[in-house]
């Protein structure tokens, strides 16, 4: 035995670099592609992780860098709160699924990377609020010239910027006109203000409130007509009808508009394609089997497709509610619950700041 031997300090020192190293590679390449909720947990890991994720920089990285739906904000007709169904509980989530932050109780009318917009339900005029379920952080819109009616059609459109700090988002509401057709009014966060569009879309038109969807620079929604879709394009401020022989829920999947309803034990996509002489049409692309399942299988009712984007379509079945993934073909049951004509508004678990 050495009895003057000092002790070994280099293996120590070797594995404290090491230590240091990899927290600063995890910092620097992975936190940023993790959701909110799942940051919130790894902010206990050290101090160096929780002062870094707190960083506006941080939070403009992570909302660039994030893209999944994480789950979507389910409200009733009858229900006075909304409630927030999670793709994957452990990963997913907000820290006030009914919104109690917000000044009044509302209505989530549409969503995008990670913000909502949402309306008061209070008597007369019903504001418009864009918040971060998130963060809790909120803001008031002011009131719109034109009378947008009681249940209007909104899309929310945000498009994080990669150099930009500054949050811009566009509010798009299309409201029918004193004659006949649709116009439209847009809210700008740079402008801090509505504009109506010079544009009206002549037509008997009557569009469903939450079917609305943007694309590439369009906004689309889906009329009561079973052919007819009314696209608006921002950059141009035209409205368009484009047709289709058979039309469901509508989604962006892989950066282009998709109509996807079911028929018998099948998911069915229709994708928005340019046929001929820049004639743009919905046509049929391809089915998906959901013939392997036993919750498929456990109904006869049709089947109410309630959400499609990404790789993910969301479907009522009877009482039961499934999530479908078209690439890895896994179905999974999220509730169960009655169809009660229940609004599914998509969300993605996002630090974005407003």
């Amino acid at each position: 035995m050495d009895r003057g031997k000092k002790p070994c300090t280099s293996l120590a020192s070797s594995n404290s670099n090491i230590y240091i190293n990899l927290k600063d590679i995890i910092g620097e390449n992975v936190l940023r592609y993790l959701p909110a909720k799942s940051l919130h947990r790894f902010s206990c890991v050290c101090r160096d992780w929780k002062n870094y994720i707190s960083t506006p920089f941080f939070a403009h990285r992570q909302s660039n860098s994030f893209h999944q739906v994480s789950g979507f904000f389910c409200q009733s007709p009858s229900s006075l709160l909304p409630s927030f169904i999670s793709l994957d509980p452990t990963a997913y989530g907000v820290p006030d699924p009914s919104l109690r932050f917000l000044p009044e109780p509302v209505d989530v009318r549409c969503s995008s990377n990670g913000l909502l917009c949402c309306q008061g339900q209070g008597t007369g005029y019903k504001p418009c609020y864009i918040c971060n379920p998130v963060t809790q952080k909120w803001k008031k819109l002011p009131k719109p010239d034109a009378n947008h009616g009681s249940d209007p059609a909104l899309v929310l459109v945000l498009e994080p910027p990669l150099e930009k700090f500054v949050v811009e988002y566009r509010l798009i509401c299309a409201f029918q006109s004193d004659t006949v057709g649709y116009k439209f009014d847009i809210y700008s966060s740079a402008e801090g203000s509505w504009r109506t569009s010079c544009e009206i879309c002549v037509g008997n038109w009557q569009i469903f409130p939450y079917s609305g969807v943007y694309v590439n620079g369009v906004v689309y929604w889906r009329p009561r007509s079973k052919i007819r879709i009314l696209a608006f394009d921002l950059t141009s401020e035209r409205a368009t009808p484009l047709y289709s022989c058979s039309i469901g829920c509508l989604g962006n999947v892989n950066g282009k508009l998709c109509s996807a309803f079911r028929h018998g034990a099948h998911l069915v996509v229709f994708e928005l394609s340019n046929i001929a002489m820049d004639m743009m049409m919905m046509i049929y692309t391809k089915e998906f089997s959901l013939e392997d399942s036993e919750i498929i299988m456990l109904t006869k009712d049709g089947g109410r497709v309630l959400f499609v984007g990404g790789e993910t379509a969301v479907i009522y079945l009877g009482t039961t509610l499934i999530s479908y993934n078209m690439k890895t073909k896994d179905i999974k049951e999220l509730a169960i619950e009655a169809d009660d004509g229940r609004s599914m508004i998509p969300y993605v678990n996002r630090l974005v700041q407003l």
